[in-house]
């Protein structure tokens, strides 16, 4: 359950403190005490020995990558009502760190709330699969903010990212919380408290005790992804940077925290995850790869089980309609829709009575019988998609009412850089077409280049700029390297 530490990596005096603080922990198994180091500890050391040049290129090249999407995801929602309601709460206090969009600064947690929940609130973001799914963009607004607020160098922010990216994929790996009932925000938690942590250059001890603070107080529930679907669906991650954040604010003035936190006897793996085995040599750097070149981006607004349903659903829609002179008539002769996924994608977009009548936006953008009846019959799936006058579409809704959603074993035990599904039209006569698709361009297999995301960036922030303003943001962004003043970067995203 627990690796020996490389004395390369963590000294001996750590080792021994960590024993003397902790004891041993080994859940029945043996091991012997000079093994055993808590994984918080563990985390916060290889934290602390990341540098710049550990990365590659094609690992910075990733960050910037996800760094541009991600604000042109901000951008888009600027206007939301959620997104306002985050931004006039970080407005109220003032600080050092920059509400993205306006030339208003807020503190460093308040600005992680508000920017991370802008680039969250469309799910249009990036996305991570392994035990469970996980958007580790989310934690690109607190890196920003707590970089600006520490004055940290560019170099400093793309470390700090790499890092959020790898510990919260890593674990992602390891720990199934769904299975349990609990919410990938709890990921979160550790991996900006330690990228946070990191920009305040904080020493070992207090990184691991920001792990300690962020992840005892905090746990989200997964209620959030199930049922009728709330705002908070959006904003829940970016509360976790908040709250992790603020942690690593604490671990500086020197609070400690509850330890051990993942192995100790009520602790994460006891309560929350179940028991792991968390391979930090594994990590990124020194030869073995980041995670953040794993992560795919977002083509369609939707979570993404649903992604690969939307090609496939044009794609079946077009073979019914070739041909004739009126599409939908052509559609509404189906006698009905059958929906393979994998076990995860029923569970989050085919469960309840909510996904067959999604009364907000938020459960249709989770709803596999709603995206997949909107992209049959409009060739798309875009914001406007869950309008609400969209939401009551009679047509929409009752064809809806033909669609089944169901597990395919074979789909589940592909899930991981693919997220398959496969739709079937079936008639009357029964005549049928289908269609499988495996991955799109954005998912890891096929991950987008500078050309998809800065098209892509350019929908997003739309008509909000002037071509040469957007054109010279895109510059800037891409040579965020090289900046020397972040905040000033930030100056030119007003909108």
């Amino acid at each position: 359950m627990y690796n020996a530490i490389d004395s390369k990596n963590i000294s001996r005096r750590s080792i021994v403190g960590g024993i003397a603080a902790f004891g041993v922990y080994a859940f029945g198994r043996s091991a012997r005490a000079a093994e055993i180091v808590p994984l918080a500890q563990r985390l916060a050391a290889y934290a602390a020995a990341l540098r710049y040049e550990d990365l590659d290129a094609t690992t910075i090249e990733r960050v910037k990558s996800h760094v541009v999407d991600t604000l042109g995801c901000g951008i888009a929602a600027f206007d939301e009502r959620p997104v306002r309601v985050c931004r006039d709460i970080a407005q109220s206090v003032q600080g050092a760190a920059t509400i993205i969009g306006t030339t208003r600064k807020t503190s460093p947690d308040l600005a992680a709330f508000a920017n991370g929940a802008a680039g969250r609130y469309y799910d249009l973001n990036d996305v991570y699969v392994g035990k469970v799914t996980s958007h580790p963009s989310d934690h690109i607004a607190p890196c920003i903010a707590v970089a600006e607020t520490e004055r940290a160098t560019a170099h400093d922010l793309i470390v700090a990212i790499a890092l959020a990216y790898e510990i919260d994929c890593r674990l992602v790996d390891t720990l199934d919380l769904s299975a349990r009932g609990w919410d990938s925000p709890v990921f979160s938690l550790p991996a900006v408290a330690l990228s946070a942590g990191k920009l305040m250059k904080l020493d070992e001890a207090k990184l691991t005790e920001a792990v300690n603070l962020a992840i005892n107080d905090h746990i989200s529930m997964g209620q959030t992804r199930t049922q009728v679907l709330s705002d908070w669906k959006g904003l829940a991650d970016g509360e976790a940077s908040r709250n992790a954040v603020f942690a690593a604010l604490l671990a500086r003035g020197g609070l400690t925290g509850p330890a051990p936190i993942f192995e100790g006897r009520l602790g994460l793996f006891k309560q929350v995850s179940g028991e792991a085995n968390v391979d930090v040599e594994k990590f990124g750097g020194a030869g073995n790869p980041f995670r953040i070149n794993r992560c795919g981006m977002k083509a369609y607004p939707a979570v993404i089980y649903t992604q690969t349903a939307i090609v496939a659903a044009i794609a079946v829609a077009d073979e019914v309609a070739k041909g004739a002179p009126d599409k939908a008539a052509a559609l509404e002769g189906i006698s009905s829709i059958e929906i393979a996924t994998s076990k995860r994608g029923l569970q989050q977009t085919g469960t309840g009575r909510e996904k067959w009548t999604p009364a907000t936006r938020d459960t249709a953008d989770h709803s596999m019988p709603y995206i997949t009846a909107c992209a049959m019959f409009d060739g798309d799936i875009t914001n406007d998609s869950y309008a609400s006058a969209k939401l009551k579409d009679p047509r929409i809704l009752a064809f809806m009412q033909k669609i089944t959603v169901a597990e395919d074993p074979a789909l589940t035990a592909r899930v991981g850089g693919a997220v398959p599904t496969r739709i079937t039209a079936i008639f009357a006569d029964g005549q049928r077409v289908s269609r499988e698709v495996n991955d799109i361009p954005g998912f890891s297999g096929k991950p987008m280049q500078r050309p998809d995301i800065d098209r892509k960036f350019r929908g997003n922030v739309g008509k909000r700029w002037p071509r040469e303003k957007t054109d010279a943001v895109l510059r800037s962004l891409w040579a965020l390297e090289s900046t020397q003043d972040i905040g000033a970067l930030l100056a030119t995203l007003t909108v």
